[in-house]
């Protein structure tokens, strides 16, 4: 004697039973990318700045929170250069997962909904293992990225110099192999950082999803469609570098800018599951 499953409606006959739906949502390489144009992201950055403007006391407390990280961060590692230039770059590629709440901001205001600033700060809440899972490889790839830097460091001098002196080398036309090896090992950690996490996080967020899938989504849409993205990682870097200028002060702005723009990336880049519920 047989006995069928109640959640599962009797096949007709010649046919196979359809197979229930995989748990956590469709898996990395069902998911569909959306063909994006090189005018994008510039269209993202305006539409950043319009949530930024929409909200702008929750956009200036995390620019806020961004510039005192850079200050903290230059004052913790004062006596450790290479660790600073490393860091100082991979803290800013890690923004996708700083901004979980202007990525909730953002959402609010797609929906027609007024954001709310304490719903913000929890955003991570609901998520947390799969958060804590992605946030432990991004700091898993920091950490190697600064211990090559270390290592790169020591192959090219005599000791570490100090902070004015690691900047005279990065200048010095003479350190042309150390400037090489550097550049080469932080563009190789940097790129692989941005390609893992340019909509991971957002999309952890809004959608249920693990965190492998989300960074093969990632990484996914960086390998089909390497120009667009280029673009906008080349893009995120210049403003970037930009406010950091005046003591990181520019952060204030250019931070919660380019969080609400990375929500609007990935929703340009990623279909919607149309199995989700609305």
């Amino acid at each position: 004697m047989t006995s069928e499953s109640p959640s599962s409606p009797p096949a007709a006959d010649g046919e196979t039973p359809a197979a229930p739906p995989a748990p956590g949502g469709p898996s990395a390489f069902s998911i569909t990318l959306r063909p994006l144009g090189f005018g994008d992201p510039l269209r993202w950055l305006a539409l950043g700045w319009r949530d930024f403007v929409r909200a702008p006391l929750i956009g200036l407390f995390y620019g806020a929170c961004f510039m005192v990280m850079g200050w903290a961060l230059l004052e913790v590692y004062e006596q450790a250069p290479a660790y600073v230039l490393a860091l100082s770059a991979g803290f800013l590629l890690m923004g996708p997962f700083l901004c979980l709440g202007l990525y909730q901001t953002s959402l609010r205001l797609e929906r027609g909904e007024k954001p709310d600033f304490g719903e913000s700060l929890l955003a991570w809440d609901r998520k947390t293992g799969t958060l804590a899972i992605f946030g432990f490889v991004l700091l898993v790839l920091e950490m190697l990225w600064g211990r090559a830097s270390l290592v790169v460091f020591a192959v090219s001098f005599d000791g570490m110099p100090d902070f004015k002196g690691s900047v005279t080398a990065l200048l010095n036309p003479e350190n042309l192999n150390f400037i090489i090896a550097y550049l080469a090992v932080g563009g190789v950690f940097a790129g692989l950082i941005f390609a893992v996490s340019v909509v991971s996080m957002p999309m952890i967020l809004h959608r249920q999803t693990d965190a492998i899938t989300a960074g093969l989504t990632s990484m996914r849409l960086v390998l089909t469609q390497p120009g667009v993205m280029i673009f906008w990682g080349a893009l995120i870097t210049v403003l970037v570098v930009l406010a950091l200028l005046p003591w990181f002060a520019g952060l204030l702005v250019v931070g919660p800018v380019v969080g609400h723009a990375s929500w609007h990336a990935y929703r340009a880049a990623v279909a919607d599951d149309p199995a989700a519920a609305p």
